[in-house]
């Protein structure tokens, strides 16, 4: 069967995302689950060990306490309430801590430190997966057991006001709620009021038993300037008003109860010293955790020390704190400050219930459970538990009974930290065999575009890909059966649970198909190699067998920047790699260009990077030999005269462009700091979103809008001049009406909104861009004579999202847009042109730069970094679709926009037929090597470790972009076969 090179390409990537998606379902396991289901009703307590005596407590211990708040401050980071900031913000916050009736801790929050799974750990007690990270944008219902669902279930009243992640989390379990989004960043003073607008009236009532609020505003004031900002020390001292609220309130009321009150203060996950979160540095995993009761009354000089324990820890303790069972799938352990001034039984009693909850989990997720320390403890623990029950019985009191009873305790607080840290390490038990399928589509489809090279780069940019011989070939039959074999081995003696096995016959027989075919096609393209001698015999792409120096620095980059993907350094710090490659880069397009100007060459034109022999053959070297899609001048562009090339500023502009980029590219690097080891570094993009230079950053957002439109207008219709020029006033004034960036008139910010009806005015002129753009093109089919249609048509869906992205973008990253464009004009104009590379060479230029711009944007391979805000610009609700489409494009818009600006540019500059598909395979090729080797590397290093907090994101990134690159390949396919008809 014979295929075109860019749509035997965007074949391979579809494939490849197949087994990218099966890779990553193995890859991020399942969490530890309980095979209980919670809708089967609650099971009995399990019962007080006895030895030789039946036990007469078999019930579950009463509440420790009469009514339950919890405040959650999101972002709320451990050195705010334990540092400097807290002496000086929260007064009475440190007064309990350091002399009240409190204990307090400080919580580590596992990654990925965002809100949605670190309110499920603290209400379940589980360890979120990391893939809910992005259901983080909408969260689902809860079904897993939870302190919640317990408390509902026992009849107790529950209120809340904040977030509503927990209505979503837990629908109808709230007998009163008030919700808030927590997208709208930029309200931090509303969303707070919204809250505190009800304490008043609840706290007077008794008509409840749990109380929970979720502040929003300080994560609001991170993610807008920062935790230095002065804002933050003003949003504490109004929390500690609210804590200090709470506090008198419940204790008040306790002289009309029979049990004390208690009251929670934590938070869900820190804060990056750039206000963001999501990653696992020691300021976004670290959060206070203080419990107020008049129950913890501590003696004269009692000093209490902040002790680290897990944010699991806390559904445990809730639990016990309210007598209710511990949640199912919690991995979580009793704090036990909180049961120390309670008798030696129920001390006791409360370490059993907590070791039997979690050596059930055990049982339920390891099969050699009987082997585990922490489960050989805890036997050890019932059977001492039972003696000393035994002898509670005979004698109450005894200096005996005192000692076993510390010695049991001892050893309950042992086999908890055994069992919680068994529990929680099964996080990283993988599934294989998932893993090894996806591995084996991926490699198998890199395996066939190497094989491909020859073929698909050739002049015709065509291949015979033999998928008739499979069906001929024994070597596929037996493969089936093997790989049939395989299965029913793997899935009847899988120890735990497996994503492909769960698959129905159907589909894993077609993945199974799939690859069977895949290898049989790269055995026969194989054989015809060694077989057939070279299978080309006509005249290649490239006539001369000499090696550029552009080249050799397009081999030597790429196999660099993939050997720099196995180490976790380089993997935080990408971004430094991909600016020395497009600095380099420019270094080496530097050295050609002098070389064209001033040393000449006598050498024949070559489809490299090739130099000609001075500006005075440039005309005729334009004229390329046959089998070299190199540049050649558009309709409209007439032929310069050597003389006419040599003088005037055209000369020093080609001579001066490569720095003229360089300088830009320096310039955009100290716009924002990004990475891990420089990120808390100011950068130029800190100084600009502080309040105190709102004027500056106006002025700059609005220059940045002008050289846009300067620059991308010379290509549009008239029509589509007017709707950029509209649109683009727009996105001014929907910045401003967020309280961004102002206008000259005005004074102050005070009257900000969420700006929906000026993002919506932006979106009718992206849409009306591209609709003229894609009309233009479906025109250029039925009139082919006509190139300067097409041409328009792409040039005007390249502007559309333009101008989207200029919408998504925060004003201060204005700039990355304004100099990606200048860029790319200049690398049009002063280099591709005069040095008249191939399609592959100017591929992956295109696509180095949209990697570097990528980072520009303040990217990095950590999730904080994702600007989720952009998913919502003009949405006054969540809609799935919009969102993600809207966070996707606003994350990668670098990539995208010079993936783009290629298919124009090659459609527009070059007569050759084929450079698009040389283009399109180059495109597939290069973004396929990285993926398909990191896969690799994630797997021999999946004990790494910093496996979770640098290796998984980078992972997600990987599989995310790959997307992103068919996408792309099928725009050029498309874009290519627009062009055959035409021909």
């Amino acid at each position: 069967m014979r295929l075109g090179a860019g749509t035997f390409a965007a074949c391979c990537v579809a494939i490849e995302v197949l087994g990218i998606a099966v890779f990553l379902r193995g890859f991020f396991p399942a969490p530890v689950r309980s095979s209980a289901r919670t809708e089967h009703g609650a099971e009995p307590p399990a019962p007080e060990p006895s030895a030789g005596a039946s036990s007469n407590w078999t019930t579950l211990p009463p509440p420790l306490f009469s009514k339950v708040v919890i405040v959650l401050i999101d972002a709320l980071r451990d050195d705010f309430v334990f540092g400097s900031k807290g002496v000086k913000f929260m007064p009475y916050t440190t007064y309990l801590v350091e002399k009240g009736a409190s204990h307090s801790f400080v919580a580590e929050a596992k990654p990925p430190t965002v809100t949605m799974p670190r309110i499920k750990a603290l209400m379940t007690g589980s360890l979120p997966g990391f893939v809910d990270v992005i259901r983080n944008l909408n969260s689902p219902a809860l079904l897993e057991d939870s302190v919640i669902r317990q408390a509902k279930a026992a009849g107790k009243r529950i209120i809340f006001y904040g977030d509503e992640t927990w209505v979503k989390l837990f629908p109808k379990h709230f007998v009163e709620y008030d919700g808030t989004t927590s997208f709208f960043v930029s309200d931090y003073t509303e969303v707070d009021n919204n809250v505190t607008r009800h304490l008043d009236k609840v706290l007077k009532r008794g008509d409840w038993d749990m109380l929970i609020l979720h502040y929003l505003g300080l994560d609001h004031i991170g993610h807008i300037s920062g935790p230095n900002s002065p804002l933050i020390g003003r949003k504490l001292s109004e929390m500690d008003s609210v804590l200090m609220k709470i506090h008198t309130a419940l204790l008040s009321k306790e002289r009309e109860m029979a049990l004390p009150n208690l009251l929670v203060l934590c938070g869900d996950h820190g804060m990056s010293e750039t206000g963001s979160h999501g990653a696992s540095s020691m300021e976004e995993v670290n959060t206070p955790l203080i419990l107020i009761s008049s129950a913890f009354q501590r003696k004269l000089g009692d000093i209490r020390h902040a002790t680290r324990v897990q944010q699991t820890d806390v559904a445990a303790t809730l639990a016990i704190a309210l007598g209710l069972p511990i949640p199912k799938d919690s991995v979580g352990s009793l704090l036990f400050p909180v049961v120390e001034g309670k008798p030696m039984r129920e001390q006791l009693r409360f370490l059993h219930l907590n070791t039997v909850q979690l050596s059930k989990l055990l049982q339920e997720n390891v099969p050699s459970y009987e082997k585990d320390p922490g489960f050989e403890q805890f036997k050890m623990s019932e059977r001492l538990h039972g003696n000393w029950i035994r002898l509670y019985l005979e004698e109450k009191h005894s200096e005996v009974l005192l000692n076993l009873g510390s010695k049991v305790l001892r050893q309950y607080l042992d086999a908890l930290k055994t069992l919680s840290l068994s529990l929680s390490t099964q996080v990283a038990q993988y599934d294989m065999y998932s893993m090894m399928v996806g591995t084996v589509v991926v490699l198998e489809v890199l395996t066939l575009l190497l094989l491909s090279i020859p073929q698909a780069l050739h002049r015709k940019a065509e291949l015979e890909v033999p998928l008739s011989s499979p069906g001929f070939s024994l070597l596929f039959y037996l493969v089936i059966l093997v790989l049939s074999a395989i299965h029913v081995i793997v899935c009847t003696s899988a120890e735990s649970s497996c994503y492909f096995c769960g698959l129905s016959w159907l589909a894993a027989g077609g993945v199974m198909v799939l690859a069977s075919v895949l290898l049989c096609v790269i055995v026969s393209v194989l054989t015809n190699v060694l077989v057939g001698g070279r299978p080309q015999r006509k005249k290649p792409i490239h006539p001369s067998s000499r090696w550029s120096e552009l080249d050799l620095l397009i081999l030597l980059g790429t196999v660099g920047h993939v050997l720099s993907l196995g180490a976790s350094s380089f993997v935080e710090e990408e971004h430094q790699t991909w600016y020395f490659l497009v600095n380099t880069l420019c270094l080496a397009l530097s050295q050609e260009t002098y070389r064209n100007y001033f040393l000449g060459d006598d050498s024949e034109p070559q489809c490299g990077l090739h130099v000609e022999q001075g500006l005075d053959r440039v005309a005729a070297a334009w004229q390329g030999g046959p089998g070299c899609d190199v540049l050649e001048r558009g309709k409209g562009h007439g032929s310069p005269s050597p003389s006419e090339v040599h003088q005037g500023s055209k000369k020093w502009m080609v001579l001066a462009s490569p720095w003229l980029i360089l300088a830009c590219c320096r310039l955009l690097r100290s716009l924002n700091q990004t990475g891990v080891q420089w990120a808390h570094r100011p950068d130029l993009g800190h100084w600009l979103t502080s309040s105190d230079h709102k004027a500056e950053l106006s002025v700059l957002a609005a220059v940045s809008l002008l050289v846009v439109f300067v620059l991308v207008q010379r290509g549009c219709s008239p029509v589509s001049k007017a709707a950029l020029a509209l649109g683009l006033l727009g996105v001014y004034c929907y910045r401003a009406a967020i309280g961004s960036v102002r206008f000259p008139w005005q004074q102050d910010s005070k009257d900000i909104s969420k700006g929906i009806i000026e993002a919506r005015f932006v979106y009718v002129f992206v849409l009306g861009i591209l609709f003229t753009g894609t009309k233009d093109l479906l025109k250029s089919q039925v009139v082919a004579a006509d190139f300067k249609i097409k041409t328009v048509g792409l040039w005007e869906i390249y502007s559309g999202l333009v101008l989207l992205a200029a919408l998504l973008f925060r004003p201060h990253n204005l700039p990355v847009l304004a100099f990606s464009l200048l860029i790319q004009t200049l690398m049009t104009k002063f280099i591709w042109k005069p040095l008249r590379h191939d399609a592959a060479e100017i591929t992956v230029m295109h696509y180095w730069f949209g990697q570097a711009f990528f980072y520009f944007q303040g990217n990095s391979n950590n999730i904080a970094t994702v600007d989720i805000s952009a998913g919502f610009v003009g949405l006054d609700t969540y809609v799935e679709i919009p969102a993600v489409f809207l966070t996707a494009f606003g994350t990668y818009a670098g990539p995208l926009l010079w993936a783009s600006h290629l298919v124009h540019f090659l459609s527009s500059e070059t007569h050759s037929s084929s450079a698009l598909s040389h283009a399109c395979f180059c495109y597939a090729m290069i973004c396929s090597i990285p993926v398909s080797t990191y896969i690799v590397l994630v797997t021999s290093l999946r004990y790494h470790l910093f496996i979770w907090s640098v290796f998984s994101p980078k992972l997600l990134y990987e599989g995310m972009h790959l997307l992103i690159t068919a996408a792309v390949c099928v725009f050029f396919t498309a874009m290519d076969q627009t062009r055959l008809t035409q021909s």
